[in-house]
């Protein structure tokens, strides 16, 4: 097993660095704009390694979960052609619908009610759109994407197994080669949409088999800080009668990282070490509480975060407005 974990780290590496090679060759880089997060060229599209190290998975497993997998090859074949020239947003609005119900299909074969699973299909789509908005800043996609992993390998290892490890395995490596990429304050890559998206639809498949094992909506939590700065910002923007549609750089790691001074890697270990302790908390609460308990310590939670990101956005995100002006 060890062996087998050492040779696929190392043919990762060097498929990922022989991207590199072929993104530079052919311009795939990022270029700076008024709307970025940096002030340098810098390559796209290095998050390609996780559709690419979940192949090898596939088909190191026997080709376990042929309709995940399927799906995660369409969204993500579309999502790097988005990287590469742009696709019109209703073909990526349609091609998430369809790859999201091929995965949900994979979870539960039809043995959903449907009104859930239309509720499943919305939430999941939005939970990958979520993850896309909130690629911003160098290592945030990297760190987050990590505490979510390491949640889901502890309630796998020591509470509920729900999935084998090699999954859990196989993504968490290709997560830290681009992280050893990306985790820096100059990024030698960006994940791109082939990355945020991709890797999004990785984790909403292990967490939806996560929930769906145990019956425990709970867990939902594992998504509660992505979820809450990408839901505050919209209605935001939604009240000052912006297009929600159109790129921006008003996420609140945005403003703390542009605004704020506070360099990347901080604001992205920040709330990569804060949504771990989140996960920390709900895993230890399903660990002791029944269910209502689980659920009073989530909402706990829920409230204190929301609180204190209002408090934020309302005060010291208005005084980096007045620098601004």
């Amino acid at each position: 097993m060890i062996l087998s974990l050492l040779t696929y780290t190392l043919v990762l590496f060097l498929l990922l660095n022989l991207y590199f090679l072929v993104a530079e060759r052919f311009g795939v880089v990022d270029r700076p704009n008024n709307r970025s997060s940096h002030d340098r060229v810098v390559l796209r599209g290095g998050g390609i390694i996780f559709p690419v190290g979940i192949t090898i998975w596939f088909c190191w497993s026997g080709f376990q979960y042929p309709w995940f997998y399927t799906g995660l090859m369409i969204i993500s074949l579309t999502s790097f052609l988005d990287d590469l020239s742009g696709v019109r947003f209703w073909i990526r609005l349609l091609v998430q619908f369809t790859t999201v119900a091929l995965l949900l299909y994979q979870l539960e074969h039809g043995t959903l009610a449907a009104w859930i699973w239309i509720i499943a299909l919305v939430v999941a789509t939005g939970a990958i759109n979520a993850f896309n908005f909130m690629d911003g800043i160098n290592g945030i996609t990297a760190g987050y994407g990590l505490s979510v992993l390491a949640g889901l390998w502890l309630l796998n290892r020591i509470q509920v197994p729900f999935i084998g490890n090699d999954l859990l395995y196989a993504t968490t490596i290709a997560l830290l080669i681009f992280a050893f990429y990306n985790f820096r304050s100059r990024a030698r890559c960006f994940a791109g949409d082939v990355g945020s998206v991709s890797l999004a639809f990785i984790l909403v498949f292990l967490l939806g088999k996560l929930i769906i094992t145990t019956a425990n909506p709970v867990y939902l939590m594992f998504f509660y800080l992505y979820g809450l700065d990408t839901f505050m910002t919209i209605c935001t923007r939604l009240a000052r009668h912006e297009n929600i549609f159109i790129a921006h750089r008003q996420h609140l790691y945005q403003r703390l990282a542009n605004e704020g001074r506070i360099p990347h890697v901080t604001v992205s270990s920040g709330y990569t070490l804060l949504q771990f302790t989140i996960n920390l908390a709900v895993i230890t609460a399903a660990y002791y509480l029944s269910l209502p308990g689980q659920i009073l310590v989530s909402a706990l939670i829920l409230i204190v975060l929301t609180y204190i990101y209002f408090r934020l956005k309302r005060k010291y995100l208005k005084k980096l407005d007045r620098m601004i002006d």
